[in-house]
C-alpha cells in the first residue's frame, strides 16, 4: 500500500462529497467497528470544526436483526445498499480476508447502484479486490495487524478530506 493510493481515494472521496454524495460503511466484528469510527469522524470530526460530511454506517442493530431474521444475515447489507445507494455515493467495504459473503454482496450492489466501492482488505484482497472500484490492502496476513493497518488508513483519510474540504482555501 502506498501513500499516493490513500491520496487517490481521498480525491475520489472529496468528488463525491463535493458532487452531494454520500457514504456507506459496512463491515463484520473489529472491521464493523471500523466502519462506525470512520463515519463518526465524517459526520462529527477528525481534527477540525467543521459541518458534518454525509455519512452512514450500515450497522443498525435493528435493521440487521430484523432482515437477518426474516430473510438471511449474508444479504443485509445487500439490502441496504440498494436501499439507500444512489449513482456517485461510495460504499467502504472492509473485510480483513477480502472474502466475507455479506461483503461482496455489497460490494456488487454499490456497483449495480451506480456507486463506487472502496475495499479495505489485508495483503492478498481476497475475491473484494476484483469486485471494488479500488481496494487498499493493510500488508498482513494476520488479522490484528490488517486491522491495525486499516484504521491508519480511516485516519489518514479523514485528517486528507478535512484538508481537501475544509482547509485555508477550500470551498465545499
Amino acid at each position: 500500500m502506498q501513500g499516493a493510493q490513500i491520496l487517490n481515494v481521498a480525491r475520489q472521496l472529496e468528488q463525491t462529497f463535493r458532487s452531494g454524495g454520500r457514504l456507506y460503511a459496512c463491515g463484520n466484528g473489529g472491521s464493523a467497528c471500523d466502519a462506525m469510527h470512520l463515519v463518526e469522524e465524517l459526520v462529527a470530526r477528525y481534527k477540525r470544526d467543521r459541518p458534518g460530511l454525509p455519512a452512514h454506517h450500515l450497522m443498525d442493530a435493528s435493521t440487521l436483526t430484523c432482515w437477518s431474521n426474516d430473510y438471511e444475515y449474508a444479504t443485509a447489507f445487500q439490502r441496504q445498499v440498494r436501499t439507500l445507494m444512489r449513482p456517485g455515493d461510495a460504499l467502504v467495504a472492509i473485510s480483513t480476508s477480502g472474502n466475507s459473503p455479506n461483503i461482496l454482496l455489497a460490494a456488487e450492489a454499490a456497483i449495480e447502484a451506480g456507486g463506487w466501492c472502496l475495499g479495505l482488505t489485508g495483503e492478498t484482497g481476497g475475491k473484494l479486490d476484483s469486485l471494488a472500484s479500488v481496494t487498499l490492502k493493510a500488508p498482513s496476513s494476520a488479522t490484528e495487524r490488517i486491522q491495525e493497518g486499516h484504521i491508519t488508513i480511516i485516519h489518514l483519510l479523514c485528517e486528507l478530506l478535512e484538508e481537501m474540504l475544509f482547509g485555508e482555501g477550500a470551498s465545499v
